[in-house]
């Protein structure tokens, strides 16, 4: 009976109501399935919330500060660079709207980051003074399960509570340090490798504008160069998402400043500007990774990014294996022209051997010595941006990747993508735009939409085709996928709609692996939201279907409900039913998560999600969370398997977070 009520409650009411913020928005709207199973948004929310912590002064922002923003492509910051050089100061945010091809959306997503600022550019203040006047602040998160898994029981080193801290001090962009310590449910803390305390550190400092060093970076940092095809270890958004930044064909060093604890650098970069036109980024980094041993013990297998420690197989894997990596970046632009040269080298302190008798994994690199060498160039100017970046390196193959953005008028912007990874290209650091999950063994062709019929509507598609000329896994020969995706978005006074739907095709092996036969996955998502004096609205249906060996189809419907007492009190709820034939028609939602947490949690089977979620500004300085989740499944009666079996039908967790600034 409580079933059908819910169903009833979710089926009448309008609106969903957990009041995303506008970027919030947008990172929702790039995400895809994939994305969400594999590494995830953390490093890209992480960035984006401390971007709206400390927004930057628009009339001193530099083209790199504005590569830091996600949803601007080239040829946006080149206008808004051109606009500032001839304009600047601005005296209002009501000025962007002056500038070319900066529309209504953009408008408004920009002025969660930016602020006007002096209308001079103050003169830089010495270390000393940064680090009086410098702000700091401590963030403490925990989470509670109330349910018992196996691993608890028996199996895991430590005890069934997730937590981490967050130390981080910063004077406007030019400073930056922070400390960050992590630990997972079931890691030992304080006991077996885990000696020092947490399962994870990362200590860091970055430093900006200072003279001729643009920016400098000590500790742990992510680096990212050309198109990603020889290094890029920093966050890579959906394919939509994804032509935005690649067609920046951008140079940068960020600091780690994330709990994960993987696909990071230790040691130092800098980037170093040369004369007028050029700069030189150089980095080093020697750290421990986990691996896969094979059975001498000797050579690796595989290399392990989940970055758990929870059983004593785990533990044994952490820091087994030393990586050393160096690399350089030479640049140079002038006007809308620029142009880059990347070289990286890598070795590890044992060799690379996986199971090459496996035909996919024929030419997955092998040995302990690795280099990669690029070109990468571009133009951009008012109304197009060309990019593009060709690589090859010691696996003797080649891999490259171009892309033009051209705006015709402020309505209409198109897009397009070519791409080719030769089957026997491989880079330690290399990650770019893919179906296939990685560079190699891919060529491809993008074609994107963008228009803006009026300024209450936003229309976009992309289609996708890739071919794999190398049998991939659960493919015995060449295959194929085609991607296609529709995005329609509406926004009037307090009300947005939004619709889309994707459709996905990718060959695969059929039951009896005689042929390849295609997986067809249809998805598609429908929101209508309202917002009115703190209260926001906001209804959602997912609905999924998927047709491969079997049929299989799967919906769910969430609402939610934001209140806003302006400066003190924020309380967040939402419930969702969903039913889903099996795990291949299962549905996802973002779900209002804590300061750095970016959630989209996955669902298949039957069942109802509620989420509760409770911010107390106590003053300008203290702030508190507590968020409680829970999922009741009406169709088994244990959840998971293996160390994270639960044996029964729920799954309740609670959140809670402590900020203080000083």
């Amino acid at each position: 009976m409580r079933k059908y009520f819910v169903i009833f409650l979710l089926t009448v009411c309008m609106t969903n109501g957990y009041a995303q913020q506008p970027w919030e928005q947008y990172l929702d709207m790039q995400t895809d399935i994939e994305d969400v199973e594999g590494i995830g948004y953390e490093p890209i929310y992480e960035t984006l919330c401390e971007l709206a912590e400390h927004p930057m002064d628009i009339n001193t922002a530099t083209r790199e500060d504005l590569e830091q923003l996600p949803f601007l492509n080239a040829t946006d910051i080149e206008n808004i660079c051109a606009y500032l050089y001839h304009y600047a100061p601005l005296h209002s945010l009501g000025e962007l709207a002056m500038i070319e091809g900066i529309d209504f959306n953009k408008r408004h997503l920009l002025s969660y980051f930016i602020y006007i600022g002096e209308e001079s550019k103050p003169k830089r203040p010495s270390i000393g003074h940064m680090l009086k006047y410098g702000h700091s602040d401590l963030t403490i998160t925990g989470s509670i399960p109330f349910y018992e898994r196996r691993g608890d029981q028996n199996g895991y080193l430590g005890y069934p509570y997730k937590h981490n801290l967050r130390y981080n001090f910063k004077y406007s962009d030019l400073l930056k340090a922070g400390i960050v310590a992590a630990q997972d449910a079931g890691e030992p803390f304080f006991a077996n490798k885990n000696g020092a305390g947490y399962d994870f550190y990362s200590f860091y400092v970055m430093m900006r504008n200072m003279g001729a060093v643009k920016s400098l970076v000590l500790g742990k940092y992510r680096a990212n160069f050309g198109m990603g095809l020889v290094m890029n270890n920093d966050f890579l958004l959906g394919k939509s998402g994804a032509i935005v930044s690649l067609s920046r064909n951008q140079t940068s060093f960020r600091a780690h400043s994330s709990t994960r604890s993987a696909d990071y650098l230790q040691g130092a970069a800098i980037t170093v500007g040369l004369a007028k036109r050029w700069d030189l980024s150089a980095f080093v980094s020697y750290r421990a990774i986990d691996a896969t041993l094979n059975s001498d013990d000797e050579t690796v297998s595989t290399i392990v990014d989940a970055g758990y420690h929870r059983t004593q197989n785990e533990m044994d894997k952490k820091n087994n294996t030393q990586q050393l990596a160096a690399g350089t970046h030479l640049r140079w632009a002038s006007g809308g022209f620029r142009a880059g040269a990347t070289v990286v080298y890598t070795s590890f302190s044992r060799d690379l051997r996986p199971n090459t008798n496996v035909v996919y994994r024929q030419f997955y690199p092998s040995g302990n010595h690795f280099w990669n060498a690029s070109i990468n160039y571009g133009y951009t100017c008012s109304r197009l941006s060309f990019a593009g970046e060709t690589a090859t390196g010691d696996c003797g193959a080649l891999a490259t990747l171009n892309t033009v953005n051209v705006r015709l008028g402020d309505e209409v912007e198109l897009s397009a993508l070519q791409r080719f990874y030769g089957k026997k290209y491989y880079g330690m650091f290399a990650r770019s735009f893919s179906e296939g999950g990685s560079v190699q063994d891919e060529s491809g062709i993008y074609a994107g939409l963008t228009w803006h019929p009026s300024r209450k509507w936003n229309i976009s598609a992309y289609s996708d085709f890739a071919y794999f000329a190398w049998p991939k896994y659960q493919a015995a020969e060449a295959s194929r996928a085609w991607d296609n995706l529709l995005t329609i978005g509406y926004a009037s006074g307090s009300w947005e709609l939004s619709a889309r739907y994707r459709l996905k095709m990718r060959q695969k092996d059929n039951e009896e692996k005689t042929q390849l036969i295609y997986k067809n996955e249809h998805r598609a998502r429908i929101s209508v939201a309202h917002h009115r004096n703190g209260l926001t609205l906001k209804t959602q249906c997912d609905m999924a279907y998927c047709d491969f060996k079997e049929k299989s189809m799967g919906w769910m419907a969430t609402q939610h409900v934001r209140y806003t007492f302006p400066k003190v009190f924020d309380v967040s709820l939402s419930a969702g039913y969903f039913h889903t034939d099996d795990f291949n028609s299962r549905v996802y939602t973002y779900e209002r998560g804590m300061l750095y947490s970016f959630t989209i949690p996955v669902f298949y089977g039957e069942g109802i999600r509620y989420a509760c979620l409770l911010r107390a500004d106590i003053n300008d300085r203290l702030m508190v969370q507590a968020r409680l989740t829970a999922t009741n499944y009406f169709d088994r009666n244990e959840i998971g398997t293996g160390y994270q079996l639960i044996n029964r039908s729920s799954q309740t967790d609670l959140q809670l977070q402590l900020r203080w600034k000083f």
